[in-house]
């Protein structure tokens, strides 16, 4: 003889067990999509961070050997073999005195 079950599974039971698993699994991707999103970003910033700092690095060291900093960003490219992807980043390089530190600002495209 067959028992009877005194819970009677309604629709909304079967729909809640049916959406619970879709649900988390679509939170979960939305995770780690964000995750993704904000490593690539960091590691823009990373890069462009230790651009600037190259050049800087080479400036000082031009500026210590030679007692006056470089004239221009190519002597820097060209001496101290500093590699700047132009399709990626902007460098912006003002001198004003061969003694006074120059400006440097790189900035992404």
């Amino acid at each position: 003889m067959k028992k009877k079950s005194i819970y009677k599974k309604g629709t909304w039971d079967n729909l809640r067990s049916a959406l619970i698993p879709v649900l988390f699994t679509l939170v979960v991707i939305v995770m780690i999509v964000y995750g993704l999103s904000q490593t690539e970003a960091s590691g823009k910033a990373e890069g462009l961070r230790i651009l600037e700092d190259g050049i800087r690095r080479a400036v000082v060291i031009n500026y210590a050997i030679e007692g006056r900093y470089p004239e221009s960003l190519d002597y820097i490219v060209q001496r101290y073999k500093i590699h700047v992807d132009d399709t990626k980043y902007a460098v912006h390089y003002r001198i004003f005195a061969s003694n006074i530190m120059p400006d440097i600002t790189v900035i992404e495209l």
